[in-house]
């Protein structure tokens, strides 16, 4: 399965980074600063703490997001890192968001780029201000150029051309595919890559990802209007969930596939509600880019010699649900 060859990859790539960081961690259970208690009882860095933030473009109620954050959180407590979570689907907030990271003179920050022209110009403030950046999840053909060390996600238009090619294979002829966020150039992307391998048509419906009842209601609209579409894919696990809704209230026969994996979806899996999915791995991108930043703050260490290292995609079936499922249970793939 391509699922099992690429999560042999990342397993070598995490395992490692993770033994460079327990070099400099003690072997002793406690409390951090703040009297926090520890993670598992596991040792933490003997390291000076350090402040990094995390600013996303994530809107209210976006679950993946939680699942980016878990991961970063383990790495923050191994790591002897205060971690500062904040987000915004606004690009101009979410810049903003960045520059008071900046003025806080915090040690690193960790930013999304899926809407890189309002990025640009903050993020290249903080590298000015030799404050490290690296990026997560989205805009990776920019991270180089705006100064990031090094980008952790997938590459988009791969994936969405694997979503074409598992189209073909499942006979699918006309599709279409939800952008619940108007300007983010990874959803762009990713249809892009579908359109260019699919051999069946395809086009893309904008929806508001933040309104869970009105992604319901256009796409069942659409369904209804136009009974020979046989695919829908979703570009997130919450509107995978909102797609299955959707089909039955418009009595169709679509498949239903997406980007993304959580317990929704893996229980959808199990259901046949959902055929497949493509998992990016959020967990293992939060985790990466908080060890990256103290590699780099203990060592000038940049995983990957500053090339995006990618956590994906690979493709998920209910075949793959027994091994992963106990996982998605536990909110961390």
């Amino acid at each position: 399965m391509a699922y099992s060859r690429m999560a042999r990859t990342t397993a070598l790539l995490a395992t490692a980074v993770f033994a460079m960081a327990l070099t400099a961690c003690s072997d002793s259970g406690g409390k951090d600063s703040e009297d926090k208690p520890e993670s598992n009882g596991a040792g933490k860095a003997n390291t000076a703490r350090m402040t990094i933030a995390m600013i996303t473009h994530s809107g209210q109620g976006d679950t993946f997001w939680d699942i980016v954050k878990s991961g970063a959180q383990v790495a923050a407590d191994k790591d002897n890192v205060k971690l500062n979570y904040s987000a915004s689907p606004e690009a101009n907030d979410q810049a903003q968001l960045v520059q008071s990271a900046i003025d806080q003179k915090v040690d690193g920050i960790i930013v999304t780029l899926a809407k890189p022209d309002a990025m640009k110009a903050v993020v290249e403030k903080a590298v000015a201000a030799g404050i490290p950046v690296v990026s997560i999840n989205s805009g990776a053909q920019f991270a180089k150029e705006y100064g990031a060390l090094v980008h952790f996600g997938q590459e988009e238009g791969v994936a969405g051309e694997a979503v074409g090619e598992q189209l073909n294979a499942d006979g699918k002829k006309k599709a279409v595919c939800l952008i619940h966020e108007q300007g983010n150039v990874s959803l762009e992307e990713r249809c892009a890559g579908v359109k260019k391998t699919f051999q069946g048509t395809i086009e893309n419906l904008q929806v508001e990802g933040t309104n869970r009842p009105g992604v319901e209601a256009a796409v069942e609209a659409k369904l209804t209007a136009s009974k020979d579409i046989d695919a829908v894919v979703a570009l997130n696990a919450d509107i995978a969930a909102a797609a299955v809704k959707a089909k039955g209230g418009a009595e169709s026969s679509a498949e239903i596939s997406t980007f993304d994996l959580n317990k929704a979806v893996m229980d959808a899996m199990e259901k046949g509600e959902v055929a497949f999915a493509v998992d990016q791995q959020p967990y293992l991108q939060g985790y990466l880019a908080v060890d990256e930043l103290w590699l780099y703050k203990q060592n000038l260490n940049v995983i990957g010699g500053g090339r995006p290292v990618f956590t994906g995609p690979a493709i998920v079936t209910a075949e793959d649900a027994p091994a992963l499922k106990k996982y998605t249970d536990a909110g961390t793939r």
